[in-house]
Protein backbone atom coordinates (compact mmCIF):
# COMPACT_ATOMS: atom_id res chain seq x y z
CA UNK A 1 0.00 0.00 0.00
CA UNK A 2 1.14 3.90 -0.96
CA UNK A 3 2.38 5.06 2.41
CA UNK A 4 0.26 8.12 2.05
CA UNK A 5 -2.99 6.44 1.62
CA UNK A 6 -2.61 4.27 4.28
CA UNK A 7 -5.01 4.58 7.37
CA UNK A 8 -3.06 6.21 10.78
CA UNK A 9 -4.99 5.40 14.00
CA UNK A 10 -4.59 7.57 16.73
CA UNK A 11 -6.25 6.90 20.23
CA UNK A 12 -9.80 5.47 19.12
CA UNK A 13 -9.83 7.74 15.68
CA UNK A 14 -9.06 6.27 12.65
CA UNK A 15 -8.10 8.24 9.60
CA UNK A 16 -8.77 6.70 6.44
CA UNK A 17 -5.13 8.40 4.65
CA UNK A 18 -2.29 10.84 5.29
CA UNK A 19 -3.15 13.20 3.09
CA UNK A 20 -4.65 15.74 5.15
CA UNK A 21 -6.29 19.62 4.81
CA UNK A 22 -4.06 22.14 7.11
CA UNK A 23 -5.90 24.84 8.93
CA UNK A 24 -5.96 28.14 6.90
CA UNK A 25 -8.02 31.13 7.66
CA UNK A 26 -10.89 32.29 4.51
CA UNK A 27 -11.96 35.60 6.71
CA UNK A 28 -15.22 34.72 5.69
CA UNK A 29 -17.70 34.35 8.63
CA UNK A 30 -20.44 36.79 9.11
CA UNK A 31 -19.53 39.58 11.80
CA UNK A 32 -21.15 42.60 13.69
CA UNK A 33 -17.64 43.42 15.55
CA UNK A 34 -17.35 40.96 18.19
CA UNK A 35 -20.31 38.93 17.36
CA UNK A 36 -21.24 36.01 15.55
CA UNK A 37 -18.25 34.09 14.19
CA UNK A 38 -20.31 30.89 12.63
CA UNK A 39 -19.28 29.31 9.66
CA UNK A 40 -22.08 29.89 6.46
CA UNK A 41 -22.58 28.50 3.18
CA UNK A 42 -19.05 29.58 1.90
CA UNK A 43 -17.50 27.19 4.20
CA UNK A 44 -19.67 24.17 4.45
CA UNK A 45 -19.01 24.74 0.38
CA UNK A 46 -15.64 25.44 0.59
CA UNK A 47 -14.61 22.29 3.35
CA UNK A 48 -17.10 19.69 1.98
CA UNK A 49 -15.43 20.40 -1.46
CA UNK A 50 -12.00 19.45 0.49
CA UNK A 51 -13.39 15.97 2.20
CA UNK A 52 -15.26 15.09 -0.87
CA UNK A 53 -12.03 15.27 -2.66
CA UNK A 54 -10.61 12.24 -0.63
CA UNK A 55 -8.46 14.16 2.28
CA UNK A 56 -8.20 11.92 5.15
CA UNK A 57 -8.99 14.91 7.66
CA UNK A 58 -10.22 18.27 7.69
CA UNK A 59 -9.12 20.72 9.59
CA UNK A 60 -10.79 23.89 9.85
CA UNK A 61 -9.29 26.84 10.41
CA UNK A 62 -8.37 28.72 13.25
CA UNK A 63 -11.46 29.50 15.42
CA UNK A 64 -11.55 31.84 18.48
CA UNK A 65 -11.97 30.69 22.09
CA UNK A 66 -12.91 34.05 22.79
CA UNK A 67 -13.93 37.11 20.81
CA UNK A 68 -11.27 39.04 21.13
CA UNK A 69 -8.89 36.38 19.86
CA UNK A 70 -9.56 36.29 16.52
CA UNK A 71 -7.51 37.56 13.24
CA UNK A 72 -10.09 39.27 12.14
CA UNK A 73 -13.58 40.18 13.27
CA UNK A 74 -14.32 37.59 10.02
CA UNK A 75 -12.74 34.77 11.94
CA UNK A 76 -15.15 31.75 12.90
CA UNK A 77 -15.59 31.12 16.48
CA UNK A 78 -16.89 28.45 19.45
CA UNK A 79 -16.78 31.28 22.73
CA UNK A 80 -20.45 30.68 23.09
CA UNK A 81 -22.73 28.19 22.59
CA UNK A 82 -24.91 29.80 20.22
CA UNK A 83 -22.38 28.91 17.94
CA UNK A 84 -22.66 25.57 17.83
CA UNK A 85 -25.10 24.21 15.93
CA UNK A 86 -23.81 25.81 12.78
CA UNK A 87 -20.32 23.94 13.57
CA UNK A 88 -22.49 21.05 13.71
CA UNK A 89 -23.59 21.39 10.46
CA UNK A 90 -20.18 21.88 8.92
CA UNK A 91 -18.88 18.61 11.03
CA UNK A 92 -21.56 16.59 9.64
CA UNK A 93 -21.18 17.79 6.27
CA UNK A 94 -17.47 16.62 6.46
CA UNK A 95 -17.85 13.41 7.93
CA UNK A 96 -20.62 13.06 5.21
CA UNK A 97 -18.06 13.28 2.55
CA UNK A 98 -16.30 10.94 4.09
CA UNK A 99 -13.72 12.83 6.20
CA UNK A 100 -12.40 12.87 9.41
CA UNK A 101 -13.69 16.53 11.04
CA UNK A 102 -11.45 18.43 13.04
CA UNK A 103 -10.87 22.11 14.07
CA UNK A 104 -7.81 24.16 15.35
CA UNK A 105 -8.80 26.50 18.54
CA UNK A 106 -6.88 29.83 18.54
CA UNK A 107 -5.97 33.22 20.31
CA UNK A 108 -4.12 35.59 17.97
CA UNK A 109 -2.82 37.60 21.04
CA UNK A 110 -0.75 40.56 19.86
CA UNK A 111 -1.74 40.03 15.93
CA UNK A 112 -5.39 40.09 16.76
CA UNK A 113 -7.75 42.88 15.34
CA UNK A 114 -6.78 43.27 11.88
CA UNK A 115 -8.31 43.66 8.36
CA UNK A 116 -8.96 40.83 6.15
CA UNK A 117 -5.62 40.21 4.26
CA UNK A 118 -7.00 41.00 1.06
CA UNK A 119 -7.59 44.43 2.58
CA UNK A 120 -4.39 44.71 3.65
CA UNK A 121 -4.24 42.99 6.97
CA UNK A 122 -3.68 46.69 9.02
CA UNK A 123 -4.68 46.61 12.68
CA UNK A 124 -8.24 47.61 13.09
CA UNK A 125 -8.48 50.74 15.67
CA UNK A 126 -11.31 50.38 18.31
CA UNK A 127 -13.06 53.55 16.06
CA UNK A 128 -13.77 51.45 13.37
CA UNK A 129 -14.60 48.01 14.96
CA UNK A 130 -11.31 46.81 16.17
CA UNK A 131 -10.31 45.64 19.64
CA UNK A 132 -7.30 45.97 22.39
CA UNK A 133 -5.03 43.09 22.00
CA UNK A 134 -3.71 40.84 24.85
CA UNK A 135 0.28 38.95 24.90
CA UNK A 136 2.15 37.48 27.79
CA UNK A 137 4.24 40.91 27.57
CA UNK A 138 3.46 44.90 25.87
CA UNK A 139 5.65 44.25 23.46
CA UNK A 140 3.93 44.95 19.51
CA UNK A 141 3.99 42.69 16.82
CA UNK A 142 5.72 45.02 14.23
CA UNK A 143 3.60 47.43 12.80
CA UNK A 144 0.52 47.00 15.67
CA UNK A 145 -0.26 48.74 18.52
CA UNK A 146 1.13 47.29 21.92
CA UNK A 147 -0.55 44.78 23.48
CA UNK A 148 -1.60 44.87 26.83
CA UNK A 149 0.97 42.44 29.10
CA UNK A 150 -1.69 39.54 30.27
CA UNK A 151 -2.20 38.89 33.86
CA UNK A 152 -2.00 36.07 35.66
CA UNK A 153 -6.23 36.38 35.90
CA UNK A 154 -6.06 36.57 31.90
CA UNK A 155 -3.90 33.48 31.20
CA UNK A 156 -6.14 31.41 33.96
CA UNK A 157 -9.02 32.83 32.31
CA UNK A 158 -7.93 32.09 28.51
CA UNK A 159 -6.65 28.52 29.49
CA UNK A 160 -10.62 28.50 30.36
CA UNK A 161 -11.51 29.31 27.18
CA UNK A 162 -9.65 26.84 25.79
CA UNK A 163 -10.75 23.84 27.63
CA UNK A 164 -14.86 25.79 27.06
CA UNK A 165 -14.06 25.88 23.27
CA UNK A 166 -13.33 22.53 23.04
CA UNK A 167 -16.16 21.03 24.89
CA UNK A 168 -17.95 22.83 22.01
CA UNK A 169 -16.20 21.33 19.61
CA UNK A 170 -17.09 18.02 20.81
CA UNK A 171 -20.83 18.95 20.84
CA UNK A 172 -20.19 19.86 17.02
CA UNK A 173 -19.20 16.78 15.93
CA UNK A 174 -15.18 17.47 15.52
CA UNK A 175 -13.44 14.85 16.02
CA UNK A 176 -9.85 15.93 16.12
CA UNK A 177 -9.29 19.22 18.20
CA UNK A 178 -5.81 21.06 17.45
CA UNK A 179 -4.23 23.64 19.83
CA UNK A 180 -2.85 26.48 17.78
CA UNK A 181 0.41 27.30 19.27
CA UNK A 182 2.45 28.83 16.31
CA UNK A 183 2.75 31.44 13.60
CA UNK A 184 3.41 34.21 16.52
CA UNK A 185 -0.06 34.30 17.69
CA UNK A 186 -0.74 34.12 21.65
CA UNK A 187 0.97 30.65 22.73
CA UNK A 188 3.73 31.49 20.08
CA UNK A 189 4.29 34.70 21.77
CA UNK A 190 4.47 32.86 25.43
CA UNK A 191 7.16 30.64 24.11
CA UNK A 192 9.55 33.26 22.30
CA UNK A 193 11.81 35.48 24.28
CA UNK A 194 11.66 37.99 21.13
CA UNK A 195 7.99 38.69 22.37
CA UNK A 196 7.99 37.26 25.88
CA UNK A 197 10.17 39.59 28.55
CA UNK A 198 8.25 38.27 31.75
CA UNK A 199 9.76 37.42 34.96
CA UNK A 200 7.52 35.46 36.71
CA UNK A 201 6.81 31.84 36.24
CA UNK A 202 5.33 32.56 32.46
CA UNK A 203 8.34 34.12 31.59
CA UNK A 204 12.33 33.16 31.99
CA UNK A 205 13.33 29.63 30.99
CA UNK A 206 12.20 27.43 28.28
CA UNK A 207 10.06 25.65 31.07
CA UNK A 208 8.57 29.18 32.40
CA UNK A 209 7.97 30.10 28.42
CA UNK A 210 6.23 26.90 27.37
CA UNK A 211 3.51 26.55 31.17
CA UNK A 212 0.72 28.14 29.03
CA UNK A 213 0.88 25.80 26.50
CA UNK A 214 0.73 22.93 28.74
CA UNK A 215 -1.68 24.59 30.72
CA UNK A 216 -3.70 24.38 27.81
CA UNK A 217 -3.48 20.97 26.78
CA UNK A 218 -4.04 19.71 30.27
CA UNK A 219 -8.01 22.00 30.02
CA UNK A 220 -8.25 20.53 26.63
CA UNK A 221 -7.64 16.98 27.54
CA UNK A 222 -9.68 17.26 31.07
CA UNK A 223 -13.10 17.77 28.63
CA UNK A 224 -11.95 15.96 25.52
CA UNK A 225 -12.70 12.00 25.20
CA UNK A 226 -9.83 9.45 26.03
CA UNK A 227 -10.67 7.91 22.66
CA UNK A 228 -10.15 11.14 20.66
CA UNK A 229 -6.78 12.76 19.71
CA UNK A 230 -5.48 16.31 20.39
CA UNK A 231 -3.18 18.08 17.98
CA UNK A 232 -0.74 20.76 18.86
CA UNK A 233 0.45 22.83 15.78
CA UNK A 234 3.95 24.86 16.81
CA UNK A 235 6.84 26.52 14.96
CA UNK A 236 9.69 24.84 14.75
CA UNK A 237 11.53 28.15 14.88
CA UNK A 238 11.17 31.51 14.61
CA UNK A 239 13.93 31.98 11.43
CA UNK A 240 16.13 34.78 13.73
CA UNK A 241 19.59 33.95 14.36
CA UNK A 242 20.64 32.56 17.43
CA UNK A 243 22.97 35.07 18.83
CA UNK A 244 22.91 34.51 22.68
CA UNK A 245 25.21 31.89 23.82
CA UNK A 246 22.26 30.31 25.77
CA UNK A 247 20.20 30.12 22.58
CA UNK A 248 17.07 31.88 24.16
CA UNK A 249 17.13 35.25 22.13
CA UNK A 250 14.57 33.29 19.87
CA UNK A 251 12.56 30.32 19.69
CA UNK A 252 14.42 27.66 17.97
CA UNK A 253 14.70 24.15 16.45
CA UNK A 254 15.63 22.71 19.75
CA UNK A 255 13.53 24.70 22.29
CA UNK A 256 10.44 23.12 19.85
CA UNK A 257 11.97 19.79 20.17
CA UNK A 258 11.39 20.02 23.88
CA UNK A 259 8.02 21.15 24.09
CA UNK A 260 7.25 18.50 22.07
CA UNK A 261 8.52 16.01 24.03
CA UNK A 262 6.54 17.58 27.27
CA UNK A 263 3.42 17.97 24.93
CA UNK A 264 3.52 14.05 24.61
CA UNK A 265 3.25 13.83 28.44
CA UNK A 266 0.38 16.11 28.39
CA UNK A 267 -1.88 14.71 25.88
CA UNK A 268 -1.18 15.60 22.66
CA UNK A 269 -0.79 12.97 20.20
CA UNK A 270 0.32 14.49 17.28
CA UNK A 271 2.74 17.70 16.73
CA UNK A 272 1.46 19.76 13.68
CA UNK A 273 5.18 21.24 12.60
CA UNK A 274 5.02 24.48 10.97
CA UNK A 275 7.61 27.64 11.46
CA UNK A 276 7.93 31.32 11.43
CA UNK A 277 5.35 34.01 12.10
CA UNK A 278 6.21 35.71 15.33
CA UNK A 279 8.24 38.64 13.52
CA UNK A 280 9.27 39.64 10.01
CA UNK A 281 12.06 37.22 8.50
CA UNK A 282 14.00 35.88 5.95
CA UNK A 283 12.34 31.98 5.19
CA UNK A 284 14.45 29.94 3.16
CA UNK A 285 13.62 29.66 -0.61
CA UNK A 286 13.47 26.05 -0.52
CA UNK A 287 10.92 23.01 -1.13
CA UNK A 288 12.39 21.66 2.43
CA UNK A 289 12.58 24.63 4.06
CA UNK A 290 9.37 23.29 7.04
CA UNK A 291 9.61 19.57 6.57
CA UNK A 292 13.59 19.27 7.25
CA UNK A 293 12.57 20.46 10.81
CA UNK A 294 9.78 18.22 11.09
CA UNK A 295 11.80 15.15 10.32
CA UNK A 296 14.32 16.32 13.12
CA UNK A 297 11.41 17.18 15.49
CA UNK A 298 10.46 13.87 14.92
CA UNK A 299 13.82 12.29 14.92
CA UNK A 300 14.41 14.41 18.46
CA UNK A 301 11.16 14.18 20.28
CA UNK A 302 9.83 10.97 19.51
CA UNK A 303 6.65 12.35 18.84
CA UNK A 304 3.92 11.52 16.12
CA UNK A 305 4.63 14.61 13.25
CA UNK A 306 2.82 15.94 10.44
CA UNK A 307 4.61 17.93 8.43
CA UNK A 308 3.19 21.03 6.34
CA UNK A 309 4.76 23.20 3.53
CA UNK A 310 5.76 23.65 -0.07
CA UNK A 311 4.43 20.12 -0.21
CA UNK A 312 2.75 19.78 -3.77
CA UNK A 313 4.20 16.76 -5.62
CA UNK A 314 2.62 13.74 -4.75
CA UNK A 315 5.65 11.60 -4.88
CA UNK A 316 7.49 14.16 -2.54
CA UNK A 317 4.78 13.65 -0.14
CA UNK A 318 4.77 9.80 0.04
CA UNK A 319 8.36 10.23 0.11
CA UNK A 320 8.43 11.75 2.96
CA UNK A 321 6.77 9.03 5.30
CA UNK A 322 8.24 6.51 3.42
CA UNK A 323 11.43 7.77 4.57
CA UNK A 324 9.53 8.56 8.48
CA UNK A 325 10.52 12.06 8.21
CA UNK A 326 6.91 12.86 9.02
CA UNK A 327 4.01 10.35 9.10
CA UNK A 328 0.92 12.38 7.95
CA UNK A 329 1.14 15.39 5.39
CA UNK A 330 -1.07 18.77 5.94
CA UNK A 331 -1.77 20.54 2.63
CA UNK A 332 -2.55 23.90 2.42
CA UNK A 333 -2.28 26.08 -0.93
CA UNK A 334 -2.26 22.74 -3.53
CA UNK A 335 -5.35 22.07 -1.97
CA UNK A 336 -6.87 25.71 -2.55
CA UNK A 337 -5.79 25.30 -5.84
CA UNK A 338 -7.37 21.47 -6.23
CA UNK A 339 -9.84 20.23 -4.24
CA UNK A 340 -9.46 16.54 -5.38
CA UNK A 341 -5.58 16.48 -5.20
CA UNK A 342 -6.19 13.72 -2.81
CA UNK A 343 -7.64 11.59 -5.27
CA UNK A 344 -5.76 12.48 -8.10
CA UNK A 345 -2.76 11.75 -6.01
CA UNK A 346 -4.16 8.46 -5.25
CA UNK A 347 -4.15 8.17 -9.26
CA UNK A 348 -0.91 9.01 -9.58
CA UNK A 349 0.54 6.80 -7.00
CA UNK A 350 -1.49 4.15 -8.21
CA UNK A 351 -3.03 3.61 -5.14
CA UNK A 352 -7.28 3.69 -4.48
CA UNK A 353 -8.80 7.17 -4.12
CA UNK A 354 -12.14 7.85 -2.11
CA UNK A 355 -14.84 8.84 -3.85
CA UNK A 356 -17.90 9.81 -2.92
CA UNK A 357 -20.57 7.19 -4.19
CA UNK A 358 -21.89 9.99 -6.58
CA UNK A 359 -18.69 10.16 -8.10
CA UNK A 360 -17.33 6.93 -7.89
CA UNK A 361 -19.43 5.39 -10.80
CA UNK A 362 -18.44 8.25 -13.17
CA UNK A 363 -14.68 7.53 -11.97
Amino acid sequence: MTELFRPLTLRGTTIPNRVWMSPMCTYSAESDGLGVGQPNDFHLTHYGARAAGGVGLVMIEATGVVAEGRISAFDLGLWTNEQVPAHQRLARAIAEAGAVPGIQLAHAGRKASTERPWLGGKPVAAADGGWPTLAPSAVPFPGSPAPSAMTRADISAVVTAWADAARRALEAGYEVVEVHAAHGYLLHSFLSPLSNTRTDEYGGTLENRSRIVLEVLDAVRSVWPAGKPVFLRISTTDWVAEDAEDGRDSWTLADATALAGWAREHGADLIDASSGGLVPARIPNTADYQTTNAALLKAGSGAVVAAVGRITDPMHANELLVAESADAIFLGRALLRDASWANNAATALGAQGRYMPQYAYAV
